[in-house]
């Protein structure tokens, strides 16, 4: 395994990084730009009230996405294994 194949393995698990964290960020983003939408127009301050719906959000969308997540990790280090495999 030359150098350029490790640079494109740390690229791949960069890129596959932010494809399965930015889903659940922009959740968590559009949850609380909503909260706080509602907290400005309703005058209440509450703390809870921007934590709570945005981190049940976040755990939501994680349980629905986790399959998708999982193939998809799956499929990467497979590749790894095989390219592992073909150096011995």
């Amino acid at each position: 395994m030359d150098e350029a194949e490790v640079v494109d393995f740390a690229r791949e698990a960069i890129i596959l990084t932010i494809q399965i964290s930015a889903p659940v960020m922009l959740i968590g983003l559009v949850v609380g730009v909503i909260i706080a939408l509602i907290q400005a127009l309703t005058q209440i301050q509450e703390m809870t009230l921007a934590f709570v719906p945005k981190m049940m959000a976040i755990y939501l969308a994680i349980y629905l996405l986790f399959p998708v997540y999982a193939t998809a990790m799956q499929n990467f280090t497979d590749r790894i294994a095989d390219k592992i495999i073909g150096m011995g």
